[in-house]
């Protein structure tokens, strides 16, 4: 049976491109970037070129960039720096109810150390209210956190727009961009952002390797301890194989961003045209206008989402409920619940298919034949 992943949002494959240029560093290059002799300075090479081609992506300098091992820990130290940099200012941080539980949990953390959370609802279509984010502000708030594309719907948010409001305020203003780095053109500047995550396993690059833009200025209490690698603000060995894998991955999407959501855009029209003409009664959940091109999110009534990831599986495709990081949980969608309320029944009914460079036409066609399929008999 031929297998077809439609879970890129969860993670994507690992280009050959990428494997190609990580393998040598992996073979040759061991030195550690932080030493002072020939090996060491082979490795501080490698790690100065992606810098500055990372930060060459998102407008930003290379002092800005710090390598970490994944988006959470880039969220986890976005939060944490800043509120225990600047709790002196205040202790009230803005985020959303719909954020990755990297961010929310964190949140809910520091809400236990004496800080005062405010999560912002969002509306049937994913979005928060910008006026509502301009009445929650206050004196004391410290830091807003808004993620750019949410992970489950895809629904973009009006980052530029909170940047603007954010711009004679005291507080930092960070965003979660893991689900829109490579998709979407960004440029901090613009944004008006002041901390910005990412991660390469989410664009074709290795696993266990993202950053953490930090605007120029912004002082950040580290969240671990040691040595002075990063600039002092995060501590442990550079994974330098790793940090050059990324650089590859982010050198392809330069090249290729426009191609890619053309192609994706696309897979997204040939699957819903595929369930429709099968007669398969579905919804969209968010605007489908205003979303990343690799991300669907479909309820199909009168079933659930445990029958359904089985018998996906079973047929050979590989969908989510929703983030990869509750993928093995079957309770309803924290995104859904806030959309939708908790006991509406697109909770537990809904699956996220994402697409991504690993598909094809023809895979595109055949899974909507056997997503339709096994809902058709689901529902009979």
């Amino acid at each position: 049976m031929d297998h077809i992943y439609l879970d890129h949002a969860a993670t994507t494959p690992v280009h050959p491109e990428v494997v190609k240029e990580m393998v040598p560093v992996l073979e040759g290059i061991f030195g550690n970037p932080s030493s002072v002799h020939h090996y060491g300075r082979q490795a501080r090479k490698i790690l100065d070129q992606a810098r500055s081609t990372i930060a060459h992506s998102i407008g930003a300098n290379e002092k800005e960039i710090v390598f970490t091992s994944g988006g959470t820990e880039a969220d986890n130290m976005a939060l944490l720096g800043v509120a225990r940099q600047e709790q002196h200012k205040g202790k009230h941080i803005i985020t959303t109810s719909v954020e990755h539980h990297a961010t929310l949990r964190t949140a809910e953390y520091l809400e236990k150390q004496g800080f005062e959370v405010t999560y912002l609802p969002v509306d049937k279509n994913g979005f928060i209210s910008i006026t509502d984010l301009e009445n929650n502000l206050r004196e004391d708030t410290i830091l807003v956190s808004v993620m750019y594309v949410n992970n489950e719907v895809g629904s973009i948010q009006p980052i530029q727009d909170i940047g603007e409001l954010l711009k004679e305020h005291q507080a930092y203003f960070h965003t979660d961009a893991v689900q829109a780095y490579g998709l979407l053109s960004i440029d901090v500047n613009q944004l008006g952002v002041d901390l910005l995550s990412t991660s390469a396993h989410k664009i074709y690059g290795p696993k266990g390797i993202g950053f953490l833009y930090v605007r120029e200025g912004i002082q950040l209490e580290p969240t671990q301890y040691g040595g002075e690698q990063e600039r002092k603000r995060r501590a442990g060995t550079e994974n330098t194989a790793a940090v050059k894998g990324f650089q590859a991955a982010v050198e392809l999407v330069n090249n290729e961003r426009e191609g890619r959501n053309h192609q994706y855009n696309s897979f997204k029209t040939i699957f819903m045209q595929g369930l429709k003409e099968k007669g398969v009664s579905f919804t969209i959940n968010g605007d489908s206008q205003h979303t990343v091109s690799s991300i669907i999110n479909l309820s199909f009534p009168g079933t659930n989402v445990e029958s359904l990831l089985t018998n996906f599986d079973l047929s050979g495709i590989a969908a989510s409920s929703g983030s990869a990081c509750t993928a093995g949980s079957v309770e309803p969608s924290h995104v859904l619940s806030a959309m939708y309320g908790s006991n509406d029944e697109r909770t537990t009914n809904s699956i996220r298919f994402s697409f991504g460079i690993a598909n094809d036409e023809e895979q595109v066609k055949t899974s909507a034949e056997k997503v339709a399929d096994i809902v058709n008999r689901l529902t009979r």
